[in-house]
């Protein structure tokens, strides 16, 4: 029997599990007392049904305990570098490769160490680590002797804090740099083990090549059979439209796209049931739009400065017929700041800033699939278009008024 109540309840159910779902794809590492302990226990409520979901769709594994909750997600494109970690507070810096490498030590020192670390002792650790010679062939040495190295550990571990990997017992990270002072973490062992999302461990691969390896790490079983090559190109697509803002056709390969064509209504379906996202289906791609804005790490239309040049220069890099040069967009900066430098930072108004400008707006245009960087310039994708001005129009006397310049089509955030 069904009745108001039931179906109330129903409804509650269906939006606290899209929620947890939610709440995985935004932070795949969630903790019972860390800053989404809401959603953690939502996730756990739900871990059954989050299970077989992400298994059936994506092949994500996601193991939860009385600690963590942890989604083991594997991107759809590997080879994507434009969505690097970022570390906490305002500057939110992307993660370079030597932070990263530091993170891939610091991870093994924890593993071997106890359940209360200091800073100084991992820094040691991490040093000694640094000297195995296949590290050092590779032109990767640290000694954390400079300030800019231990700058680099100590955004690396306010990462791990931010993860729950660390708790924090006492002192500050601002002191080591500055070398007056220590500090002690506890370990949280368990969060830590579940930190590796790859199929395989690294020590496992004997490929050199940076693209075999991550081939390698993440490889599935032998697809042998119509049945699980389908179930593969299912995961991957499934992947990328919940990880990337824009699937463009053109990316696919010919049984990819083929499959897609079959079965584009049941997939996006099945991803707006879970998570909310709608799909905005073009003739040139899919793109799963979030209405609440909020599965995002790179915004478009953003406040500020930057996000104020990231957006004129998309408007003129959506109306360009070949690839415009960053020095042509750098000169192009200059002349915007003669209109619109009174709304800008003092810093963006200074000589010489344009080509950081233009370099900051362009791996915000990229990391969104709106334009592709090649050898001969900066090259429009078809989504950039959403962002395109029209021309001025210039009205007779007595017409009806309207605005000079007006969008082509509703600014939407991109995911």
């Amino acid at each position: 029997m069904t009745g108001p109540l039931t179906e109330v309840l129903d409804g509650q159910r269906e939006a606290d599990l899209q929620r947890a779902a939610r709440a995985l794809l935004k932070e795949p590492l969630l903790t019972a007392d860390g800053p989404y302990a809401d959603a953690f226990r939502l996730v756990r409520r739900h871990a059954a049904e989050l299970r077989e979901w992400f298994e059936r769709n994506t092949g994500w594994t996601l193991r939860t305990d009385a600690d963590a909750a942890r989604l083991r997600k594997t991107p759809g494109t590997l080879t994507d570098a434009t969505h690097a970690a970022r570390e906490t507070g305002r500057a939110a810096l992307p993660f370079t490769r030597r932070r990263y490498v530091l993170l891939c030590l610091t991870l093994a020192a924890l593993e071997r160490g106890e359940s209360q670390v200091a800073l100084g002792r991992l820094a040691e650790q991490v040093v000694l680590a640094a000297a195995d010679p296949e590290l050092v062939a590779a032109g990767i040495t640290f000694t954390l002797e400079r300030r800019d190295e231990r700058l680099d550990l100590a955004a690396v571990v306010r990462l791990l804090l931010r993860l729950g990997v660390l708790r924090r017992v006492a002192g500050d990270e601002e002191a080591y740099v500055s070398g007056a002072g220590d500090v002690l973490y506890d370990v949280r062992r368990r969060v830590l083990a579940g930190m590796p999302a790859t199929r395989r461990g690294p020590s496992m691969i004997e490929a050199q090549d940076f693209g075999e390896r991550l081939a390698e790490m993440t490889s599935q079983t032998a697809l042998d059979s119509d049945e699980l090559r389908f179930r593969a190109i299912r995961w991957k697509l499934t992947r990328l439209l919940l990880d990337d803002p824009v699937l463009y056709y053109d990316d696919l390969a010919d049984d990819e796209l083929a499959y897609l064509t079959r079965q584009r209504g049941f997939l996006t379906a099945r991803i707006s049931e879970l998570t909310g996202l709608v799909a905005e289906v073009r003739a040139e791609g899919i793109a799963m739009v979030d209405p609440l804005d909020d599965l995002t790490d790179v915004r478009m239309p953003e406040q500020g400065t930057h996000g104020h040049i990231t957006l004129l220069l998309a408007g003129h890099l959506a109306r360009a017929d070949e690839p415009v040069e960053s020095a042509e967009l750098a000169s192009l900066v200059r002349e915007l700041a003669l209109e619109h430098g009174g709304f800008w930072s003092k810093s963006a108004r200074e000589p010489g800033a344009e080509p950081e400008l233009v370099e900051q707006a362009l791996e915000k245009l990229v990391a969104l699939g709106l334009v592709r960087r090649t050898d001969h310039g900066v090259v429009p994708r078809p989504a950039l278009a959403r962002y395109a001005v029209d021309e001025p129009v210039v009205r007779e006397p007595g017409t009806a008024r309207g605005s000079a310049a007006s969008p082509r089509t509703t600014a939407q955030d991109e995911r």
